[in-house]
């Protein structure tokens, strides 16, 4: 099984959406199934059979996160301000691991082309970026 790294923070997150799941969606689809089943024909029910569908989505996914957390390493979570040369711009990224990485919330994932150049340099560092779009070049400012 191959390791997943992920926040404290988003660790939690994952926690408590599998809780949520085991603990109260499986008995909604649970008491749907049962409604959907009473006094009809099953073979043309189609509440029945969207029920089905749900309870298959909600297993496959209550069976994901526990694979994802049970292959969870920790990591600290870092905080990167770059400066891309010849730019006055800072922007900030809080590097993550793959499940946790929302771009437009500037969490950038661990394997991605900036992830990986900035996880193995310091402040100061002029880091080349391999990003599909080309090459380019920053500057780390702050690591907190």
């Amino acid at each position: 099984m191959a390791t997943t790294y992920l926040t404290q923070e988003g660790f939690n997150e994952l926690q408590a959406e599998l809780d949520h799941l085991r603990k109260e969606k499986r008995q909604e689809v649970a008491d749907r199934l049962r409604e959907a089943a009473d006094g009809e024909d099953l073979i043309e029910n189609a509440e029945y059979e969207a029920a089905k569908n749900e309870q298959a989505f909600v297993e496959g996914k209550i069976q994901d996160l526990e694979n994802l957390l049970a292959a969870a390493k920790i990591i600290a979570e870092k905080k990167y301000v770059i400066q891309e040369e010849g730019s006055d711009v800072k922007e900030t990224y809080i590097l993550v691991g793959a499940a946790e990485a929302d771009p437009m919330e500037g969490k950038i994932s661990n394997e991605s082309p900036l992830g990986k150049a900035l996880a193995s340099h310091v402040v100061g560092d002029v880091v080349t970026i391999d990003a599909p779009d080309g090459k380019f070049n920053v500057k780390i400012i702050k690591v907190s």
